[in-house]
């Protein structure tokens, strides 16, 4: 018998047949395999993935406390959608929809309609198609076509791309331009019209860690509404901001269902909310703003359990961590964890400064935006190199540290962003910024062969 056909439990690791073979890679391999040996085969390639700590370009949570580890362990075979089969999940769930709803302020939060998602890529899906189905039935009320439906929003995140050409909803997106990064009122007036199903303000940018204001967008449309008769409702894809500006901006205008044209908001749970990636939250400012058409109807606990999502089968485990967080936390936890990352942009602004090479569109001030700071190149610096090329050598480090170019009439500004999360602590940042020093100079000294400062290649700048 072939010696890889044994199965030989005393076998060393790297003293094993299969261990000194290629993985495979295109094919069912034939035989059994050892399985301390393929699992330290795969964590061997899962070295080369690099360190997620020290990537500064994800929104997601990239470290979690031991007990949400063994809160996932035990709901590795729990599927959300089988809530009879899960009842306390789907209870679990239902207070976390809840808490939220509360958070936010929504005018009654114990009977507030809401839903976990797979993150809040979904979450905007849901919340779109709801305002969708609004004006589609406001409209056949009026006995007036449903033909055209658009959307108006500012530079977005991609899903929302995907939403307007899955749904055929046109999509009128406000262009960035040199110092105009944000929607503003203006800009939502140019654009709305009887056929705009929402108006989708952003808070906390993708691009830049802007908040959109969305009080002076509410204020704006009340008037239209006067001058009209045209009623435009708000979704706010709150993706970050829906969890940190509760925390650490209490004085900020009004941006949740304390407006009522806000009828719903979308966020991510494995962002902001400090859960493992794979979970947001939609919630509806009341019952009446979810349309019925679109809910499904299980059977839970003998009773009915109301259901609204685009996927089916998911696991129940960053629930169950979500609600973990929110008890283990409360609202004294997230407001130091995050009050933490936005003193460490502080800290990044500072030292970064004194190089004095950079100009800061964002400096992740908690009053206007995530924690997060994004700067360009000065105007008229005379370098040899370009923040692609200060992108490429940080990640020799293995900082991860991106550069792109804004979107719209912004294609000529070359930004670098960092986002500031639950563990990277001061130390890590002077680290950092250690390494931005020796980058810097290696780029001064040896220049680059790559395109100047105003290189217009892209980077994907995703958020969900």
């Amino acid at each position: 018998m072939a010696l890889h056909t044994v199965t030989r439990n005393n076998d060393p690791i790297f003293g094993s047949e299969s261990i000194h073979q290629v993985a495979a890679a295109t094919m069912l391999p034939q035989h059994e395999q050892s399985p301390s040996v393929i699992y330290q085969m795969i964590r061997d390639e899962l070295y080369l993935d690099g360190n997620a700590r020290q990537n500064l370009a994800t929104f997601c949570q990239t470290w979690e406390e031991d007990e949400v580890h063994k809160l996932m362990d035990l709901s590795i075979d729990k599927n959300m959608i089988d809530k009879d089969e899960y009842p306390q999940s789907a209870a679990i769930e239902g207070r976390c929809v809840h808490m939220l709803a509360n958070l936010w302020y929504a005018p009654d939060s114990t009977t507030t309609v809401g839903t976990s998602t797979t993150g809040s890529s979904e979450a905007c899906m849901l919340g779109g198609l709801a305002a969708l189905w609004r004006w589609f039935d406001k409209r056949r009320e009026q006995g007036l076509s449903i033909e055209k439906p658009n959307m108006v929003c500012g530079p977005v995140q991609v899903c929302w791309e995907k939403f307007a050409r899955y749904w055929g909803v046109e999509l009128r997106q406000m262009e960035m331009s040199e110092n105009h990064y944000c929607l503003t009122a203006e800009d939502m007036l140019s654009m709305v019209d009887e056929n705009t199903i929402m108006v989708v303000p952003t808070f906390g940018q993708t691009f830049t860690g802007l908040y959109e204001t969305v009080k002076p967008l509410a204020d704006a449309l009340d008037v239209y509404q006067r001058d009209t008769g045209i009623s435009i409702d708000i979704h706010v894809d709150g993706a970050s901001g829906a969890m940190l500006a509760p925390f650490c901006a209490t004085e900020i205008d009004p941006w949740d269902f304390r407006l009522e044209r806000v009828k719903s908001i979308s966020t991510s749970g494995h962002k902001f909310g400090l859960s493992p990636v794979g979970v947001g939250w939609v919630i509806w400012r009341s019952k009446e703003d979810l349309p019925e058409g679109l809910v499904f109807h299980v059977n839970y606990l003998g009773g009915d359990m109301p259901t609204f999502a685009l996927n089916f089968s998911r696991p129940a485990g960053q629930i169950i961590a979500q609600y973990y967080n929110f008890l283990r936390l409360g609202y004294e936890g997230y407001q130091r964890i995050h009050s933490a990352s936005y003193n460490v942009c502080e800290y990044l602004v500072q030292q970064l400064n004194k190089f004095e090479l950079f100009e800061f569109l964002f400096d992740g001030n908690r009053e206007k935006g995530i924690p997060a700071i994004a700067w360009r190149l000065k105007l008229g610096l005379k370098v040899d190199f370009s923040l692609y090329d200060l992108a490429d050598r940080l990640r020799t480090r293995g900082w991860l540290v991106p550069a792109y170019s804004l979107p719209g009439n912004a294609e000529h500004i070359v930004v670098q962003r960092i986002l500031a999360k639950q563990g990277l602590t001061i130390d890590l940042a002077n680290l950092l910024i250690e390494d931005f020093k020796r980058s810097i100079e290696f780029l001064e000294k040896n220049g680059s062969t790559n395109c100047t400062a105003e290189d217009t290649r892209s980077f994907d700048h995703s958020g969900h």
